[in-house]
């Protein structure tokens, strides 16, 4: 199968993207900076092609040849805006409905979403927000129209190389006191093989058309206690204190102020006032046994350099 994966340059695309291979699919990856995409060059049924997928022209052309499209881009930020921000808007919501439209003009016969578990129209977050309404643009883009649709709902997904358990290990190098708000929060973290596991079954079994489905793992922990594990198994073991919410937002509006990608910002906090987790088993189709977080962190956690403390 030739499968076009837009977002294949990031964390789950790059394990996806090998998988595909490794499966014997014929794999086109469009990227704004072939940099961006230098680890997946040498594999041998991968074509980089130097794209902008925000441009209608260019992501046609992209679509015309493929059989199946998966969707992976996603951000974490944006800047405010009701019912949600503008970078939001462009990245969940505008781009999967013209992903969609290109879809039916191309002749494709199955489009998978990344979107995200919690995706709500009512969410507490504009994250949420606008998941949901991406969601909906290609259900009323594609429902009975000759292109069938997978949706896919991950909790927060940890591997090598995520943005989440790493992040709150590399911290626990430098702070000696990990300061939280949400640390309440309930989460089912989702290993990364898992969400590519179900990507792949989505693209080739019939059962999975035009349906939704929620991702996680085999346990839910609190946000309180998956920073301290993070932070125990990169061998920085640091004590969390809980925040209360309004020194939290104190604390993510500052972040918000510094240069890059802040750490923590408003909408993040937002995100957390929800519980992130599953209301029922995983989808038998799907045939996922989860992997548990002990299973594969700790490996990963424990090979980052620095001096144990």
């Amino acid at each position: 199968m030739r499968v076009l994966v837009i977002g294949g340059t990031g964390f789950i695309g790059q394990h996806l993207v090998a998988r595909l291979v490794a499966e014997g699919h014929q794999v086109v990856v469009p990227t704004r900076r072939y940099r961006h995409a230098r680890e997946l060059l040498p594999l041998p049924t991968v074509t980089v092609q130097q794209s902008d997928v925000h441009d209608d022209a260019q992501l046609n052309a992209l679509v015309l040849d493929a059989e199946a499209v998966v969707n992976l881009v996603g951000v974490l930020h944006s800047r405010p805006g009701q019912p949600y921000g503008p970078d939001f808007k462009r990245a969940h919501v505008d781009l999967p409905a013209r992903i969609a439209t290109a879809c039916l003009a191309g002749g494709v016969k199955h489009l998978v979403h990344i979107s995200a578990l919690g995706a709500s129209a009512t969410g507490s977050s504009g994250y949420a927000r606008s998941k949901a309404a991406g969601e909906a643009a290609i259900r009323d883009a594609l429902q009975g129209k000759g292109v069938t649709f997978s949706i896919i709902q991950p909790s927060v997904v940890f591997g090598p190389e995520d943005n989440f358990m790493n992040l709150f290990a590399g911290l626990s190098r430098v702070m000696p006191v990990m300061l939280l708000a949400g640390a309440g929060a309930r989460l089912q973290p989702v290993y990364v093989g898992d969400v590519v596991k179900a990507i792949t079954t989505c693209l080739v079994n019939p059962l999975c058309r035009d349906k939704t489905y929620p991702l996680g793992g085999p346990q839910v922990f609190t946000l309180g206690m998956l920073v301290a594990l993070a932070a125990r198994w990169a061998g920085h073991p640091r004590p969390v204190v809980a925040l209360p919410w309004a020194l939290g937002y104190a604390q993510a509006r500052l972040f918000e102020c510094l240069p890059g990608p802040p750490l923590m910002s408003r909408d993040n906090l937002d995100s957390l006032k929800t519980d992130n987790v599953l209301v029922g088993p995983l989808a038998p189709e799907l045939g996922i046994v989860p992997t548990p977080l002990e299973a594969v962190a700790p490996g990963y956690l424990g090979r980052r350099l620095g001096p144990r403390s």
